[in-house]
């Protein structure tokens, strides 16, 4: 079982940038199934329905979020709505949509995704660890093959979610920083983990943003208008190999491509 995630996808050049390049990674790497991190979609902020649909009409199987996740209106009913839109499953009970679901994979496989946010320098939710320990017994139930997006700030805290989960879930992939880290490994456990698999989006930017705003905000300490980058658009992610009879992962290995003259 082959699993491909593609990093947080920020605004149109990482829209685009899935149009460009996923059309070619899936033909050379032949994924079973593909999850995205879409939080970003929509200008840097939420998602809408038609920017969903046009991911899952490029062959994203299931999306993922964070703490931007709310930023719009319509992904409120959308969460309700779409069983294969999640958002962190440790949100507070009665929150709309729902954290984590099994999927059939292209090879008729069953595999589970989490959505999980960290706590440190982000809202004080309920304790990620804790949330995994309940849904996980649960989501093997029904399929060995578990991945985890953990999104989360601290590297620290992203690192530990990984020892946890060891030889529990099949993979722990870290997002919301938007920079690749270069520590793929299989723990020793079975799992494989990433800290941060980068961002799918404009890295002629500040994370996605344009760098003159940033460069005002921190300069002045004023509050400026973030607006999406558009130069140098590239699909950075990673692809994970898994045995679909125990769930231990493989292989792992990062994905982070340049992408066309977008606009």
């Amino acid at each position: 079982m082959r699993i491909l995630f593609v990093a947080d996808v920020f605004g149109a050049a990482g829209r685009l940038a899935v149009a460009d390049r996923l059309p070619e990674i899936r033909k050379r790497l032949a994924p079973d199934f593909c999850v995205a991190n879409a939080e970003n979609l929509a200008a840097g902020f939420g998602l809408t329905p038609p920017l969903a649909e046009e991911l899952f009409a490029s062959g994203i199987d299931v999306l993922t979020g964070g703490n931007h996740t709310w930023d719009r209106r319509e992904s409120l009913a959308l969460l309700e709505e779409n069983g294969r839109i999640l958002r962190p499953a440790n949100y507070p009970p009665g929150a709309p949509g729902r954290g984590a679901g099994v999927f059939v994979s292209r090879g008729g496989a069953k595999i589970a995704v989490l959505n999980l946010m960290g706590r440190v320098f982000l809202d004080a939710l309920e304790c990620p660890f804790r949330t995994a320990d309940e849904a996980i017994p649960r989501l093997r139930e029904e399929t060995p093959i578990l991945l985890v997006d953990f999104h989360a700030e601290a590297t620290s805290e992203k690192i530990a979610m990984g020892r946890y989960l060891d030889g529990r879930v099949s993979a722990v992939i870290g997002t919301h920083t938007h920079v690749q880290t270069a520590d793929e490994t299989i723990l020793p456990g079975g799992t494989a983990y990433l800290t941060d698999a980068g961002m799918t989006g404009p890295h002629d930017s500040v994370i996605g943003v344009k760098t003159d705003l940033i460069l005002k905000r921190f300069l002045l300490k004023m509050p400026v208008r973030f607006e999406p980058a558009e130069g140098d658009p590239r699909l950075s992610g990673a692809v994970v190999d898994v045995d679909p009879a125990s769930g231990r992962a493989l292989r792992i290995e990062r994905i982070h491509e340049k992408a066309g003259d977008l606009f």
